[in-house]
C-alpha cells in the first residue's frame, strides 16, 4: 500500500462571509505528482496555501507524513513552495541563491558546495553558479527556484502556477522538465494550475476544483475519456453533451433517448440508475460520413448539417448542427482530405458516427469530495 504523505481531513477556509475552500477530503500519496485544477477562485491556491502553512484553515486537519501540522508555521514543516515570481535574491549568485537554505541551516561549506552542484546539474544548468538572477532567462530562473526549492530534500514540494510568466514554448519545454526533476527526485509534488494541458501532461492524478471543492480526482486519462460532471467535461477539453431519457440497459451498454428521439448508447456502468442524464463525446471521436454512407455496425450515429468549418493545419474543426438543433463540434485530422476544397461544405448534410466505448456520461448531481 503507498504511503500517504498529505492529507487534508475536511477542510475548510472562509475570508468572511466567502467559502473559498469547502470541507475537502484529499489523500496525496509519496512521491506523487498531484496537482489541482481550476479556473481563478476556485480554491485551488488557498488549498495549496493551507498545506504550505501560508494561510490558517478555518477548520479541518492537515497531515504531513502522518504529523498533524494544522497549526505548525510554515517553517516547522517539512515542506518548501515554489512560486510564479521566482523570488529570486537579485544581489546574490545563482550559487548562493541555490545555497541559501543550507547555510541558513549552517551546513559546512563543503557539503554546500557539492550539493549546489548536484542540484545545478539536476536543472540543467552546470556553470551558471557565478551568474546574478538579472543575467539569466526566465526558463532559468524558474529552473534555478526550483533547484533552490529541491537543495533541502523537503518531503513535499508545493508549485503555485511557477510557469504562468512564460511564454508558450517555454512553457511546454518546462512541462517536460518539471516531470523529469519530479521522477528524478522521487520528492512528492503538488501543483497548482488553471491550463488543464499543463495539469494533463504532468500530473499522476489531477483533482479537478469548482466553487471550493474538487467534482473529480482521477488520473488525467480517465478524466478526460470519463468525466463525470459537465463542469469537468468541459474544462477539460471540448465535449458534446446530448441529453436524453435513458431507456434501459441491454448487457455492456445502455440506451439513451435524445430530443429527437434518436436513440445513443453507452456503457452502462456509466448511467449509475439515473433517468435522465447527458452522454457526451469528444470532437476528436466522432466520424464525418455522408449520408447515404452505411454506418458501422453498433455505432451510434446522428444526422446534422455542416454549419462551419475552420481549418487549423492538422486538422479541421466543424460545427454540425443536429435535428434537433443541438450544435455538435467534430474535430477531423486532415488525412484523407489534404487541402481545403476537400473538405465537408457549408450546408452539406452528413451522418455522424462514434463508438458506444467513446461515450461517456454525466449527470446533473456533481461528485462530492
Amino acid at each position: 500500500m503507498t504511503a500517504v504523505d498529505v492529507r487534508l481531513v475536511d477542510v475548510a477556509k472562509r475570508f468572511g462571509d466567502t467559502l473559498a475552500v469547502d470541507h475537502i477530503n484529499l489523500e496525496v500519496e509519496d512521491g506523487e505528482f498531484f496537482s489541482l485544477l481550476g479556473p481563478s477562485g476556485c480554491g485551488k491556491t488557498t488549498t495549496l496555501r493551507m498545506i504550505g502553512g501560508f494561510e490558517e484553515p478555518s477548520s479541518g486537519l492537515i497531515e504531513l507524513q502522518g504529523q498533524d501540522v494544522t497549526w505548525l508555521p510554515p517553517y516547522r514543516r517539512n515542506v518548501n513552495t515554489v512560486f510564479q515570481s521566482y523570488a529570486l535574491f537579485p544581489h546574490l549568485s545563482i550559487f548562493e541563491n541555490v545555497a541559501f537554505g543550507l547555510r541558513r541551516r549552517g551546513t559546512k561549506s563543503s557539503e554546500v558546495k557539492s550539493r549546489v552542484h548536484e542540484m545545478l546539474e539536476l536543472v540543467e544548468l552546470p556553470g551558471f553558479e557565478s551568474r546574478k538572477p538579472n543575467q539569466i532567462s526566465g526558463g532559468q530562473a524558474q529552473r534555478v527556484a526550483l533547484a533552490r526549492a529541491l537543495i533541502n530534500r523537503p518531503a513535499v514540494l508545493l508549485l503555485d502556477e511557477p510557469l504562468g510568466a512564460l511564454d508558450l514554448k517555454l512553457r511546454r519545454q518546462m512541462q517536460v522538465e518539471l516531470k523529469r526533476i519530479q521522477q528524478d527526485v522521487g520528492i512528492t509534488f503538488i501543483y497548482v494550475t488553471h491550463d488543464q494541458e499543463e495539469a494533463m501532461t504532468m500530473s499522476d492524478r489531477i483533482a479537478v476544483m469548482n466553487m471550493g471543492r474538487y467534482e473529480q480526482l482521477d488520473a488525467p486519462e480517465s478524466l478526460y475519456e470519463r468525466p463525470t460532471t459537465r463542469f469537468v467535461a468541459g474544462f477539460l477539453g471540448i465535449s458534446n453533451l446530448l441529453p436524453g431519457s435513458v431507456m434501459g440497459t441491454d448487457g455492456d451498454y445502455a440506451s439513451v433517448k435524445l430530443a429527437d428521439d434518436t436513440v445513443v448508447r453507452a456503457p452502462s456502468s456509466l448511467v449509475d440508475g439515473h433517468a435522465h442524464v447527458s452522454v457526451g463525446v469528444r470532437p476528436e471521436k466522432i466520424r464525418l460520413r455522408e449520408v447515404d454512407q452505411e454506418t458501422p455496425s453498433g455505432h451510434n450515429e446522428l444526422i446534422g448539417i455542416v454549419r462551419d468549418a475552420s481549418y487549423l493545419g492538422v486538422s479541421t474543426q466543424y460545427q454540425i448542427q443536429a435535428r434537433d438543433g443541438a450544435l455538435v463540434t467534430v474535430y477531423e485530422q486532415n488525412v484523407e482530405r489534404a487541402n481545403r476544397s476537400e473538405l465537408w461544405s457549408q450546408g452539406e448534410q452528413v451522418r455522424l458516427t462514434w463508438s458506444p466505448d467513446h461515450s461517456f456520461v454525466v449527470h446533473d448531481e456533481p461528485t462530492k469530495s
